[in-house]
């Protein structure tokens, strides 16, 4: 039968990028991006479509696991005759309840997100900092190896206790979570990247790896954490635990629980650096593959709920309630001078700093990459082995970092409040002399934050030396890269900041009189160069800096900053989560089209054999299929005595056909059924499952009697499917599929007397 073909997203990836199976039986098919690629035309002869290896959970890929199947999300809106009877069911105060619990949802999702961000850095603070006094005042004694074996033992047993609850609970925690998210808003359904095991672990393994003296940060797991919360709210409820009502069934679906995911990844980097609308922006910028006006309000809500959240948080703080945490500062730098003058003479160095951080990013990605690769190798041998890693690394860097302060000199306290009195943040005396402080060892026992702060603050450029900048620029650059290979959960963000901000002081330095621009200044600058340079983001990191700074006087020349050292970097290789994404073997549609594309048509790349069913099925035949294809959806085809000649009525997903089973609606002849589906049914029969859950054509009993009965399929096909012609170029479908979100597509002959529509 010449009739419709089906195409799913994975289909119209470049070639580089991996094509995997589908999560059921490997027959017939490659799906990719979620979406299924499927049915020819046969009259076209399919290309010989080559497989990679099989596909794993993106974060399984990394830390080792089983194989794990992948699924899309359906984002399209059904149209069909149970559906539409539900909308039209619906009156006004059900509209309003449902636009209600929406913005409630969000306001939730704000409110935790920033709770959580704060309870982050009070943890990380107080339990790295009294690790940090303790050492210290081991020091001041001249017990230099018990101030050893104390900070390295207390360093590998955080960092193993991350990895234990990482390896043994949920391995879907590991790494930082923006690849799993950036996958999730693209379409693809890993399991459990979103479960409460995967939260829980989430910010507990942070605050452990965190403390732990690795060149690691807190604001990539803020994004998962962020989205985790959203996902969740999102479920609609839980049957399990009697936790739902009529109410939350309008949110049993992929496209709004895609809305609360956006907003809660917004959320979470509001809340990990108190930037409310560079959160807005990240998930607009760097995340999101499909965006709506009414996303952008509920995301900027969601994130100023956080600003709000905080800010009551900080208050708290400020009563000397909160520890080490001190006033709570929370990220917030406030580094910079409100007179910043620059002029002409002063771009030739930003501009520098802007080449510099392309060719150093760059680098750090190719680097980053083949560092995963090795440490995938190990970690997929078993537990065992990853918790061998994590020790071995966390071993080496508190090697390193105890051990290079040795190498810088003494210097004298020029201030009347010596800075190595012991308070939070302050600079070390190490094992300098009294009214001394060591400047090398001021940067690495302090937690990333301090650090960081410290490197922007403003008339303290005569606080470092220039061999001590350059060891911690070094050290941040090799000790960040060989951090992200251990299975447990940290981020990027923050030690590219602190390595970016290492070499933009140290080139600072080297200008001297030559330069008008304070050391502070130039090391915000080199943040943002490697930012650009790594994370290939411009306006979502250009606002992020100046909501950390909280000086707008920046902004021309973090915009220069940020431009040249994407354009330089883009010359070499992608940014580093899309690398990670693609290492981990998450299936992921690009936003742009490669040229050959516009050389291929759509029937160039479909494969068969077709797989439809009739407008009203035999039951054998529909569990015959379904056991043996892995396809998520299948054209309903009307033949006579249904119709004059073959038409497309439209499509219908396995899910549905699988709560059809189950339901066991059963016609005894062939055909059309008499009784009206919305009162057999309701909408609710076919919502969408929490993440990760699917129903299975094995779990359902169906007696020989019933197999040779039939099933009406007309008032649950989406009558309404995207159809193209034969002839449309893969590099326009390919934007179709992008701009609208699409998860499955049509292909139909160009000639009408071949299919009737």
């Amino acid at each position: 039968m010449e009739t419709a073909a089906d195409v799913g997203e994975e289909e119209l990836l470049p070639p580089r990028s991996s094509l995997v199976s589908d999560d059921y039986e490997d027959v017939e098919e490659v799906e990719e991006q979620g979406g299924n690629l499927k049915e020819p035309l046969l009259e076209h002869h399919p290309i010989n479509l080559r497989r990679h290896a099989p596909n794993n959970t993106s974060q399984l890929a990394i830390v080792g696991s089983n194989l794990c199947p992948i699924e899309s999300l359906d984002y399209e809106l059904i149209e069909n005759d149970l559906f539409n009877q539900d909308w039209r069911s619906r009156g006004r105060a059900a509209i309003l309840r449902y636009v209600f619990l929406k913005w409630t949802f969000c306001l939730f999702i704000g409110i935790v997100a920033g709770a959580v961000g704060f309870f982050n850095n009070l943890a990380v603070e107080n339990i790295a900092g009294y690790k940090f006094f303790t050492v210290s005042d081991l020091m001041l004694a001249n017990k230099y190896w018990t101030a050893f074996w104390v900070f390295a033992g207390t360093n590998l047993a955080l960092l193993l206790f991350a990895t234990v609850i990482t390896a043994f609970v949920s391995t879907a925690a590991g790494g930082s979570g923006i690849p799993e998210v950036k996958a999730y808003l693209n379409g693809v359904d890993a399991p459990d990247i979103f479960s409460l095991r995967t939260l829980v672990v989430k910010i507990v393994g942070m605050i452990a790896a965190v403390s732990s003296s690795l060149h690691v940060g807190k604001a990539g797991p803020m994004v998962h954490i962020g989205a985790c919360i959203g996902a969740i709210v999102g479920q609609g409820g839980s049957r399990k635990y009697g936790m739902t009502c009529r109410w939350l069934r309008y949110f049993k679906n992929d496209r709004d629980r895609r809305d609360l995911v956006t907003c809660g990844a917004a959320a979470g980097v509001a809340a990990a650096f108190r930037a409310p609308v560079g959160g807005v922006l990240f998930a607009l910028e760097s995340l999101s593959s499909w965006w709506r006006s009414a996303l952008i309000w509920r995301a900027f809500f969601t994130t100023a709920v956080v600003a709000v959240t905080l800010r009551a948080l900080i208050d708290i703080c400020e009563r000397g309630k909160c520890g080490l945490f001190g006033k709570g500062g929370l990220i917030m730098y406030d580094v910079t001078s409100d007179t910043i003058t620059y002029h002409i003479a002063d771009l030739p160095p930003v501009i520098l700093l802007g080449v510099i951080g392309g060719i150093l990013g760059s680098l750090y990605n190719f680097l980053m990459l083949k560092v995963l690769r090795v440490c995938s190798l190990v970690n997929e041998k078993g537990r065992a082995y990853r918790l061998l890693l994590a020790a071995t690394v966390s071993i080496f860097i508190s090697c390193c970092l105890f051990g290079l302060p040795w190498l810088a000199p003494c210097r004298p306290c020029l201030k009347e409040d010596c800075p190595s009195m012991g308070q939070p943040g302050s600079f070390k005396n190490f094992q300098c002399p009294p009214n001394h402080y060591n400047d090398l060892a001021s940067l690495f026992f302090n937690t990333n934050d301090d650090t960081i702060r410290k490197l922007y603050s403003s008339e303290t450029n005569d606080d470092f030396q220039k061999s001590s900048i350059m060891l911690s620029f070094v050290a941040s650059y090799v000790l960040g890269i060989l951090s992200y290979g251990v299975a447990a959960p940290f981020g990027l963000f923050v030690p590219i900041i602190l390595t970016g901000a290492s070499y933009g002081r140290l080139i600072g330095m080297l200008m001297g009189v030559n330069s008008n621009l304070d050391h502070g200044l130039f090391a915000v600058l080199g943040s943002a160069s490697f930012l650009g340079g790594t994370m290939r983001m411009t306006v979502s990191v250009c606002v992020i800096i100046l909501e950390l700074t909280n000086n707008l006087l920046l902004l021309p020349l973090v915009m220069l900053v940020l431009l040249i050292s994407k354009t330089v970097a883009d010359s070499f290789n992608p940014n580093i989560y899309d690398l990670i994404l693609k290492l981990k073997g998450l299936p992921y549609l690009e936003d742009h089209a490669e040229p050959y594309m516009r050389q291929l048509t759509v029937s160039d790349v479909v494969a068969g054999p077709l797989r439809t069913f009739n407008g009203v099925e035999k039951v054998g035949n529909i569990i015959h299929i379904l056991k043996t294809t892995g396809h998520h959806a299948f054209p309903v085809i009307d033949e006579p005595p249904f119709s004059s000649s073959p038409v497309l009525y439209g499509l219908i997903l396995r899910a549905h056909l699988l709560s059809l089973l189950k339901k066991k609606c059963f016609l005894p002849t062939c055909t059309l059924s008499s009784f009206d589906a919305s009162k057999q049914f309701v909408a609710d029969d076919f919502a969408k499952r929490g993440s990760g859950k699917h129903d299975r054509i094995e779990d359902i009993e169906v007696t020989a009697e019933e197999m040779e009965m039939y099933i009406d399929l007309h008032p649950f096909t989406n009558t309404s499917p995207y159809t193209v012609v034969e002839t449309m170029s893969l590099a326009k479908a390919l934007t179709l599929f992008r701009q609208v979100g699409l998860r499955h597509l049509l292909i139909v002959p160009k000639s009408s007397c071949m299919l009737a529509l």
